[in-house]
């Protein structure tokens, strides 16, 4: 009786939105360029699913609306998704009373459970809580305390806050002297919780601490004059770290890493400029698997290899790593990490399959995606870095052009294609298999004939795609209308003979 029973029940959520459910598993096969997870292929047709970082953001977006549009009746997700996206449920459960290994807060609790019956769009919702015996006071507790209290960030991690804030303040010229910066700060969240942050110093030591750090590090210097009135103003380093954006910990480290790339820039290779621009912050979420490591470093070039060697992680440490043997003199870990996710990315520019490079590494396929794009947002900033440093002029052409390889991650061709709105990678390849080679082919298009040509392609999305494509046409033909008329306008100091003189 109770097999007849869930028999009956699998064959209801099979049944649930059927065509949805098809339409759901194509869309994530597309995106995945022919490859689907095998788990969503299974527990998709059943109204279920998950949803964490491993996925790619175009499958979690995917996942997201189905689940919103109540194709997916189930989703199981981590506690990041529980507390951020906006996706209202009927009955929330949560496994633990655990973050990692922290208990939840009160703040935590009522944002994850606040997903149960939402006004105007439940009546009413359930949320449960699965407790351990030893965690029912804490519990207890959990729901009666009142919420925590906000306080500033100024301070956190060693005051980053406080001296990205500083070095904005100076280079912008809102203040000039440390007189200002305290006036300024005295307006802030963290001048009202002073005494409740920090009880060992007050806000003048804070500042004037603050003030030596930057000025060691070379960001800031300070004209003559009393201390509290002498003029401040950011050097070249200080104002192309606040320009670029550049964590305040790795800016001196970046110019390092730069200025030593300028003695043996390696340019018949991306690999060089790649491992410039691999994000310091990625280099501990990664820990490097040595025979994979090996295996990749022994498929580089002669000069490759050459270039890995100069930064410090020659052939011999990293094949001592892969067989297990003892390591006489260790190597730069950072170095080590960057130049193996710098593999990583080399990779994604040759092949450009996300899938693939994920199994190669064997990392999640949603680490590579978030790999790729802090890598294209830092190149950016490096980008921006460089431009305010004379010295490194010489990198402002490659990392423009590696930004938007980076950005696209596809084969050059395929670049401004990818700069209209709606289309990714896979529809550009159909659309230049197609014979739509130029934004201009696009944008001259018959959406109808573009329907007929391209494979599961709507009458909606091709207007879409003509229409941004002729948005973009203009904005880029009005830009260079704007050059021609500076280059031909009439300069208004041009010398003349004046009328005393003739």
């Amino acid at each position: 009786m109770t097999c007849t029973h869930c028999m009956s029940s699998f064959r209801v959520f099979l049944q649930h939105r059927e065509k949805e459910k098809v339409n759901l598993l194509n869309e994530l096969k597309s995106v995945g360029n022919g490859t689907m997870c095998p788990v969503l292929k299974r527990t998709v047709p059943y109204g279920v699913a998950y949803h964490h970082s491993g996925l790619t953001s175009d499958e979690r977006k995917l996942i997201e609306e189905a689940y919103s549009a109540g194709t997916l009746c189930l989703l199981t997700c981590t506690s990041t998704l529980a507390a951020g996206i906006n996706l209202p449920a009927r009955r929330v459960i949560l496994r633990s009373a655990y973050v990692a290994t922290d208990f939840l807060k009160r703040s935590q609790y009522k944002q994850m459970v606040g997903r149960a019956g939402r006004a105007g769009i439940d009546l009413s919702g359930e949320s449960i809580l699965i407790l351990q015996e030893r965690d029912k006071q804490l519990a207890k507790e959990l729901v009666c305390k009142p919420t925590e209290n906000c306080y500033s960030n100024l301070l956190h991690d060693n005051g980053k806050g406080m001296l990205c804030l500083m070095l904005s303040l100076i280079g912008l010229s809102i203040t000039r002297t440390l007189g200002e910066i305290r006036d300024f700060l005295s307006c802030t969240l963290f001048s009202v919780q002073e005494e409740q942050i920090c009880r060992e110093k007050c806000l003048w030591d804070i500042v004037k601490d603050s003030l030596d750090f930057l000025t060691q590090k070379g960001l800031v210097k300070t004209a003559a004059g009393k201390e509290e009135d002498a003029l401040l103003e950011v050097t070249m380093l200080g104002r192309a770290t606040f320009k670029g954006s550049i964590d305040l910990t790795n800016c001196d480290v970046l110019y390092r890493d730069l200025s030593r790339g300028l003695e043996g820039l390696m340019l018949n290779s991306f690999l060089h400029l790649i491992y410039l621009v691999t994000p310091y912050e990625m280099v501990t979420q990664c820990k490097p698997d040595w025979m994979i490591y090996f295996r990749q470093f022994t498929q580089l070039t002669a000069a490759e290899q050459k270039m890995s060697t100069a930064i410090g992680v020659p052939e011999s440490f990293i094949a001592r790593k892969a067989s297990g043997q003892s390591v006489k003199k260790a190597a730069d870990s950072v170095a080590v990490n960057r130049l193996y996710l710098a593999f990583v990315l080399l990779s994604l520019l040759k092949e450009t399959d996300l899938w693939t490079v994920a199994d190669r590494f064997r990392l999640t396929r949603g680490f590579v995606q978030n790999l790729l794009s802090s890598s294209s947002a830092f190149c950016s900033c490096v980008l921006h870095f460089t431009e305010e440093l004379e010295e490194f002029w010489s990198y402002k052409a490659l990392l423009a052009e590696l930004t938007k390889r980076l950005t696209y991650c596809v084969n050059a061709e395929l670049i401004p294609l990818m700069e209209v709105a709606g289309v990714l990678e896979a529809r550009a390849k159909q659309l230049y298999g197609a014979g739509y080679k130029t934004l201009a082919h696009l944008a001259n298009a018959d959406p109808m004939l573009l329907v007929q040509s391209i494979e599961n392609l709507s009458k909606r999305q091709a207007h879409q795609i003509v229409a941004s494509s002729k948005m973009l046409l203009t904005e880029k033909a009005e830009a260079l209308q704007e050059e021609v008329d500076e280059l031909l306008t009439l300069p208004h100091d041009l010398p003349s003979l004046s009328l005393g003189a003739i």
